[in-house]
């Protein structure tokens, strides 16, 4: 997993320490696409929060990123999620875009949220 965040941010990439600390928090769970991608999220009484989701940039443009992002959705609603939150960098307009398509709108905006100056677009997605 590790690799992978790597190879999808490589200016902002957490490692094997990190990855392996959101695993041992309760209400973490994440799925694993063979072909290179994976999604951590969190789960806290009937809302859902995305941490994280990485695709390799080769594995990207193949639905590597939608598969994940749609069982994530179906995986959360199953353990009692009600909503899905994210927040997304307003320079990866690929995610947005990916977002949108899935059903996510723009709830909020954390003004230089990331380390690089951008700023976070809170998103949500109901799932009932």
């Amino acid at each position: 997993m590790a690799l992978i965040h790597a190879a999808a941010f490589p200016h902002d990439a957490w490692d094997a320490a990190t990855l392996a600390g959101f695993l041992t928090q309760p209400g973490v769970f994440g799925l694993i696409d063979s072909r290179g991608g994976f999604v951590l999220a969190r789960l806290a009484a009937d809302e859902a929060e995305i941490l994280t989701i990485a695709v390799l940039p080769e594995a990207r443009r193949q639905g590597v990123g939608g598969t994940l992002l749609q069982a994530l959705l179906d995986e959360a609603a199953r353990r009692g999620a009600r909503a899905m939150f994210l927040e997304v960098s307003t320079a990866n307009l690929a995610a947005g875009r990916l977002y949108e398509r899935n059903g996510f709108v723009q709830v909020g905006l954390r003004a230089r949220y990331y380390d690089d100056g951008y700023d976070a677009r809170v998103m949500r997605r109901d799932l009932r």
